[in-house]
């Protein structure tokens, strides 16, 4: 296949369906815009399996996202998108730069889910940005980023669901979003939901279980993702044919 595109954690390859691509996840891992990189074994089958599980649960409950089909351990069949240049961050306890930021500690409960933009550029660090940058910008139209902040929080509130319902706190998360090729009126996410790109503390002991575990240098970087995965096919499958992400471990 084609190679389009090479990320810091995926690759996009051209597909036979002009509408389609394959998405696959790589084992490197970054943080702070690149500045730190590692390689983990089986990091990308975990980010893959996680983001099955998640978009499917997500989809199950109205939320359209590019997502197709499996292809195999580490990749997907996804609908090609023109990715609008923006993250949504949707933060529910403080952590991360928050703390620094508005100086508290982090683990400290927010009134309510606090939404952030973050301009999605790498030369220029993801800076943060307002709705006025994004139009100065041109990243996207006030209708559509009133339909991002809605976006994020109706998964917000999924997400919260599923993950207490496995024993994980959502701390906070990031999306992407683009607009269909076949119909650039539609929105849909796009990119992963994993470990990668959501911070999650285990309700009880307030453990890290995800990439700050890589950034903060605590080790067991995959031995936490195993058990996220493991904690959601629990929540999500319970009752149904164990799918095939069921037998990844870290052997």
């Amino acid at each position: 296949m084609t190679p389009l595109y090479e990320g810091k954690a995926k690759r996009l390859f051209a597909t036979d369906h002009p509408n389609e691509l394959l998405m696959e996840f790589k084992d490197s891992a970054t943080a702070f815009n690149g500045a730190k990189k590692a390689e983990f074994e089986n990091k990308g089958r975990f980010n893959k399996a996680l983001t099955v599980l998640l978009y499917r649960a997500l989809e199950a409950r109205g939320v359209p996202t590019h997502f197709v089909r499996e292809a195999g351990d580490v990749a997907l069949i996804v609908k090609k998108v023109d990715i609008i240049p923006i993250e949504l961050v949707v933060r529910n306890v403080v952590a991360g730069s928050l703390a620094k930021r508005l100086g508290r500690p982090e683990g400290v409960r927010l009134s309510g889910p606090l939404i952030e933009l973050y301009y999605k550029d790498d030369a220029l660090g993801d800076p943060m940005i307002n709705d006025e940058h994004v139009r100065e910008l041109a990243l996207a139209t006030p209708e559509e980023v009133v339909r991002l902040k809605a976006f994020g929080l109706r998964v917000n509130d999924l997400l919260t669901e599923i993950f207490s319902g496995a024993g994980l706190m959502l701390v906070d998360f990031k999306l992407e979003f683009g607009r269909l090729a076949s119909d650039p009126a539609t929105v849909v996410l796009a990119d992963e939901i994993s470990p990668d790109t959501c911070r999650l503390w285990d309700a009880q002991t307030g453990e890290k279980m995800d990439k700050d575990r890589f950034r903060r240098d605590l080790g067991g970087v995959m031995e936490s993702y195993a058990e996220v995965l493991r904690r959601l096919e629990k929540e999500l499958t319970s009752g149904e044919s164990p799918s095939a992400s069921a037998s990844l471990s870290l052997s």
